[in-house]
Formats: C-alpha cells, structure tokens, sequence
C-alpha cells in the first residue's frame, strides 16, 4: 500500500494569506485544492512537500460572477459545478465539454478549475512508484539528469495533461494569479506555460491561481473532443479545443489549440486560416478534403512521443480525426448565450 509521507497542513483565513504563507516556506510548500493529482503523486514520491498551504475552505475561491461581459469562475470552484452549469454550457460550451471530460464524477466533485489549469505534466517513465524509478535511474523531472523517452533533449518532454486549458485558450480567457504580498496580476492562459515538462509553468511557486476569467462569448462558438482509451477517468491521450468566431452564419476566425501532444498546449490557430469566410453549414456539409487538409496543417507541428499510453504514432493519427471532429462540433453550436448571472460563494465549511 502506497501511504502519504509526513507533512504539516496550514490552513489560511485568505488567498492573499496563502500565498504569503507559499512565499515564507519557500521550496517546501505546495498549495493543496481538490488534491487529485497531488495526493497519489505525494504517495508515489514524485512530489515531497514538508508543508501543505490549503486552499479548499476559502470562500472567495468559489465564485462566479459577471465579468467585462463575461464571467469570472473562482479557481476554487469545482469541475462538477462547471460541468451541471448549464448557463455556463449555453455561453461556453467548449469550456463546459472539457470540464465534463476530466477523469470521473466522483473526481470532478473534488477537482477545481484552478487544479485542472495547474495539473502536472505526464510520463510513463515518471509516473510510477518511486522503487519503479529508483529501479530504472531517475528521470530529469525527479532528480536525474536524462530525459527518458528522449535522452538526447535538454528539457523534459512530459507532456500537458490539463483538459480545460487548451478550451480556455481557445477562448482568450485569462487567469488572476495571486502572490505574497497582497500583489496580483492578470495573465493570458495561454502564457501559464512553457514547452518544459519539469517547469512546466510560469507562475511563481509562491503564486496561487485566484480565478479564471472568461470573455464576453461574443459570437464564439466552442468544442472540446478528447481521445483516452476509456470513455472516463483517463488523462487525454490528445485534445482539440476549436472556437469558431461565427456572430452570423459565416466564420470570422478560428482557434485551435491541442493538448497532449506536447509539455505546453500547442496554439496551431494559423492551420485555420482556409475556414474563414465559409458558411458554418458548409463546415458541416463540405467536401473532406477541406477539413481534412485543416487537420493536416494543424497537427503537423504536434510531437507527440513514446511517453504516454498506446502507440505516438495512433496518437497523432487521431488527433487529426479530433481536430475536424472539433470543427464540426463547434459550427453545430447555437450562437452563444449570455455567460451567467453572479452566484454568491457556499458558506465556508
């Protein structure tokens, strides 16, 4: 049996306390939300923090409230709130479908959008018991000095393993991140991250992510296709996030961004260029070349390798089939409705 190592649990009044609680226990402590990614990764010791700062009592972590003509969703709030929300659905249906699709019910009512957008990278060489790795020789993320599934690259190449990162950039979202201090600053999404499976992020580790903020829907129309070996629990083995910018019944632009294929979702929105100006019923209704040739661009920077479940080479086959899969998806999409009206935050536990 796999047990927790030893840790103290801080338990702050705030998030500003909480990041400066981060900042004071520097290199020892970790910030805990829902704790599913984090708790079998403590047990496993990949991850071994002396202090956890916990996040799962602060009220102001679970809201969700207009914002500029958007709506602005708590980091605190769960991925099984997004998922029943149906306004949320009706304004940001690729974002909801993501949120649907992470690992199972029961984890959904735990994990928090703030979780799911900080979720550690994934390896088949780096996700094992740490007798598994100790046998092996250790890998760069976790003390070794090589890259096991590559041995000749100088960064790890563990891959985005985030479900709702990819729909969030896909729709310009931006997140509020939190530091010691009382300091905070607004980032796009898509700047979280940097192409390296061991740093995977840009926040500082004294930063908590406070909230995400959605923009105005605006005519954006939204889908989210995951390929996993099983209809739920697993991480994705690829993602497309795709949002079409169609206010009318012609696309005016057109985001695609994959996940898994990669240490960092991969904006490949250029390889969209040949849908603008098209009618979204010719988008259901096209030749397949047309797609298919969108699909081919957009996969073609995608570097998917021998470090997750099934074969790199399916993997990149059937990301294609999931970037026209997305298409379709969103053009089907009714306009967008107006995100939803401010919910007050549940009473601290």
């Amino acid at each position: 049996m796999l047990r927790l190592p030893p840790f103290s649990l801080l338990q702050p009044r705030s998030a500003a306390e909480a990041a400066d609680l981060l900042a004071e226990h520097a290199g020892r402590a970790v910030p805990l939300a829902g704790g599913t990614d984090l708790v079998p990764k403590m047990k496993r010791g990949q991850l071994e923090p002396a202090v956890l700062v916990g996040l799962g009592q602060l009220a102001e972590l679970r809201c969700l409230q207009p914002h500029d003509g958007g709506v602005e969703i708590g980091a605190g709030v769960t991925l099984a709130q997004v998922a029943a929300d149906r306004q949320l659905a009706a304004a940001y249906p690729g974002y909801v479908q993501a949120a649907a699709s992470v690992s199972s019910p029961a984890l959904r009512n735990v994990g928090t959008v703030g979780g799911n957008l900080c979720v550690d990278t994934r390896c088949n060489y780096y996700d094992q018991s740490f007798e598994w790795r100790q046998a092996l020789g250790f890998c760069m993320k976790t003390g070794g000095d090589v890259c096991r599934v590559a041995p000749a690259s100088t960064w790890c190449r563990a891959i985005a393993s985030s479900d709702t990162a990819p729909a969030a950039i896909a729709l310009g979202a931006t997140v509020v991140l939190r530091g010691p201090g009382g300091a905070r600053r607004q980032v796009p999404v898509a700047e979280l991250y940097r192409e390296d499976g061991r740093w995977y992020l840009t926040k500082a580790d004294d930063e908590i992510v406070e909230s995400l903020r959605l923009p105005a829907p605006a005519g954006w129309r939204s889908a989210y296709v995951k390929v996993r070996r099983r209809a739920s629990i697993d991480f994705p083995l690829a993602g497309v996030a795709v949002a079409l910018a169609a206010p009318g019944l012609v696309v005016e632009g057109c985001r695609i961004v994959l996940t898994a294929v990669g240490s960092r979702p991969l904006d490949v929105s250029l390889a969209a260029q040949p849908l603008v100006g098209r009618a979204l019923g010719d988008l259901l209704t096209a030749d397949p070349d047309l797609l298919g040739a969108v699909a081919a661009a957009a996969v073609k920077p995608a570097k998917p390798l021998d470090n997750a479940d099934l074969h790199y080479v399916w993997r990149k086959q059937m990301t294609r089939t999931a970037v026209v899969q997305a298409i379709r998806q969103a053009a089907a999409q009714p306009p967008p409705a107006q995100p939803p009206p401010a919910q007050p935050p549940p009473a601290s536990a």
